[in-house]
């Protein structure tokens, strides 16, 4: 699809948004939308087993996550956002390295709950922050195994009560390996998996 080669090819380089200009900003944007308005999934949803899995961000516009990218002494690496519809469910993954031994992780956990076709609130319940040899991290998979079975980190692991945190997301574009979402906050997402 030629509209998804655009906007892969506009992304390239960009370090998830970190380096784009404003006027790269504009064409990714623009990009996005011409995709959005092609979207072969208009009920996201619906289609429970393309919008399960590990999806890794390719680019946003989230001021909160482009921030964690310029931390001092800090390199922001891999960021994940990983859905498990049956459980309702979404696990935020960012791996940060800097120092030799000091790789670190920042997770948010949180449920969801559809609202519309495209449209699910989201409420945070979970924060960790943390050393990843502390932690025990060898992948996203095996840290969602170890949340699920209740078990406290040796990080800063703290559970979400405020009410305040909570937001939604539309998903606005989904096919086999690519996704779109729009935040509460007029963030942007596209996402891989």
């Amino acid at each position: 699809m030629l509209g998804k080669a655009e906007l892969l090819e506009g992304i390239a380089g960009k370090n998830r948004g970190l380096l784009a200009t404003e006027r790269d900003k504009m064409a990714i944007l623009a990009a996005i939308a011409n995709l959005e308005d092609r979207n072969p999934n208009p009920r996201p949803l619906e289609v429970r087993e393309l919008l399960e899995g590990n999806w890794r961000l390719l680019y946003t516009t989230s001021k909160d996550l482009l921030n964690l990218g310029r931390i001092p002494l800090w390199q922001l690496g891999q960021i994940y956002q990983c859905v498990r519809v049956k459980d309702a469910k979404i696990y935020n993954i960012a791996e940060v390295s800097g120092l030799p031994y000091l790789e670190g992780l920042i997770s948010v956990c949180a449920r969801f709950e559809p609202v519309s076709e495209r449209r699910v609130n989201v409420r945070f319940d979970r924060s960790i922050v943390g050393l990843q040899r502390l932690i025990g991290y060898e992948s996203v998979d095996n840290f969602i195994e170890q949340i699920e079975t209740g078990k406290k980190f040796t990080a800063l692991d703290v559970k979400i009560e405020n009410r305040e945190q909570r937001g939604w997301l539309d998903i606005t574009y989904l096919d086999d390996d690519l996704r779109i979402g729009r935040g509460n906050e007029g963030s942007v997402f596209v996402l891989t998996k």
